[in-house]
């Protein structure tokens, strides 16, 4: 299920944590935390949790801008509860938004979660637009619990650990990697006189590798859409044979979601992302991609980026 904020509400999310806390057959829950609210309800179902003898892990940025001190406190707070909080990665961010619950039933083991481009922060879901995907896939929960053992081991290669993911990108060991691989498979495609596109939404596009590969597409020939929020580096080329279509949309909530689409000649890969195509991000972050697999759930973002007016 794929939840878009703020046209959705965040209810879900935290009714999702709350009857987590309550249900007897929950044994652990592992969820990462860039800016929690300062009277957070996901705090508080954690807390729970934790009270509930359920073994919790909040995974508690400490470097998010102008969240520092907030940060902090919530980092006393949940670990005089008993919680297991970690801190970060030498030198890198944990921007990633994912959560992953575990469960047993008698002999069976049953996982869940979510991936999300936004905090997870019930008073900015009101206010910035984001999605959420609600999932209990087994790919996407094994590579969620692939991060977790990383960032439960901060000194290792996360190279090593974060590895042979089949439904997430990761920064920084995968993702760009697998842009650069897709956008490639396009500029085939449109060199073959097939169809080719590409439809990115990001807060920021300044990364000069990317940039160039973009350039690439668009001199081959490659339709390319692009929804930039914010910085913006690209322009278009004389030698390009179709012109880039790139706007900024400016409206009541502010864009937050990170979306990347690939029309993929026909098999069309979809995803959403907690990372801009920014240096910082994809070299230096803990950032993660999911695709989206539903042909319902795609069908929403190709109408909304060739028409945003339909919003």
């Amino acid at each position: 299920m794929l939840l878009s904020f703020p046209y959705h509400e965040f209810r879900p999310i935290i009714d999702l944590l709350r009857e987590a806390a309550m249900d007897p057959d929950v044994k652990t829950i592992q969820i990462t935390a860039y800016r929690l609210a300062s009277n957070s309800k996901i705090a508080n179902a954690l807390i729970n949790a934790a009270r509930n003898g359920k073994e919790v892990t909040v995974m508690l940025e400490l470097r998010a801008r102008f969240d520092e001190e907030n940060n902090l406190d919530w980092k006393e707070k949940l670990e005089l509860e008993g919680i297991k909080v970690l801190t970060g990665i030498p030198n890198k961010k944990v921007h990633a938004k994912l959560c992953v619950i575990k469960k047993r039933i008698g002999m069976k083991t049953i996982q869940y979660g979510f991936v999300s481009t936004g905090n997870i922060n019930e008073k900015t879901a009101k206010l910035y637009g984001d999605y959420c995907l609600l999932t209990s896939n087994r790919d996407v929960i094994a590579d969620i619990n692939k991060v977790f053992n990383y960032l439960r081991r901060p000194k290792s290669n996360p190279a090593e650990i974060i590895k042979n993911c089949k439904s997430l990108l990761i920064c920084p060991t995968d993702m760009r990697r697998e842009l650069l691989h897709y956008i490639d498979q396009e500029i085939t495609e449109a060199k073959a006189g097939r169809k080719a596109y590409i439809i990115v939404k990001v807060n920021s596009l300044s990364d000069k590798e990317m940039i160039k590969k973009l350039y690439d597409a668009a001199t081959a020939g490659v339709k390319i859409d692009l929804i930039i929020r914010g910085i913006y580096c690209a322009t278009n080329q004389k030698t390009f044979k179709l012109q880039m279509n790139a706007i900024s949309i400016v409206d009541e909530y502010l864009e937050h979601a990170r979306v990347m689409y690939f029309y993929n000649a026909g098999r069309e890969q979809l995803f959403i992302s907690s990372a801009d195509w920014m240096t910082r991000n994809l070299d230096h972050r803990i950032e993660a991609a999911v695709k989206i697999t539903s042909k319902k759930n795609q069908g929403g973002f190709k109408r909304n980026a060739s028409n945003p007016a339909q919003r």
